[in-house]
């Protein structure tokens, strides 16, 4: 049987490196109660503060994604091996519901936010477009 040389008779080629995307900036936010939410740490200067941890939040957020195959259980355990942090299941249920209801309600606001717009600029239009418009001068 002939010895192949993969490398010569195939070709080598490798796998193009996934494209570095724009870098997640982690804001510091307040502390608004006794628990400290995953994937952030109390300020050692001031203990009303929250200072972000960037791995913890960039491992939560593709935890998100491992969960429209896995089970909440399945995917905070390896979320707790991934981090040395602890989560429950419940615990990451409730954190991603409640990202889920912000980002809703902040997609509604900017959508009524944008019809606002567009409706001032009608009755803009139609108050100085009307047949017999007069300005009210100061």
């Amino acid at each position: 049987m002939p010895q192949i040389d993969y490398k010569r008779d195939l070709g080598f080629w490798e796998l193009p490196k996934p494209k570095k995307g724009k870098e997640r900036e982690w804001h510091t936010v307040a502390r608004v109660s006794q628990t400290i939410p995953f994937g952030y740490e109390i300020d050692p200067d001031n203990d009303r503060l929250l200072l972000p941890i960037p791995h913890e939040l960039e491992a939560l957020e593709l935890a998100k994604k491992h969960l429209n195959q896995y089970s909440y259980r399945e995917v905070a355990i390896w979320l707790t091996k991934h981090t040395d942090r602890c989560i429950s299941h419940m615990g990451l249920k409730r954190r991603v519901e409640i990202d889920r209801r912000r980002k809703k309600a902040a997609i509604i606001k900017r959508r009524l936010a944008k019809r606002l717009q567009e409706t001032l600029a009608q009755i803009e239009t139609l108050e100085n477009c009307r047949v017999g418009a007069y300005s009210e001068e100061e």
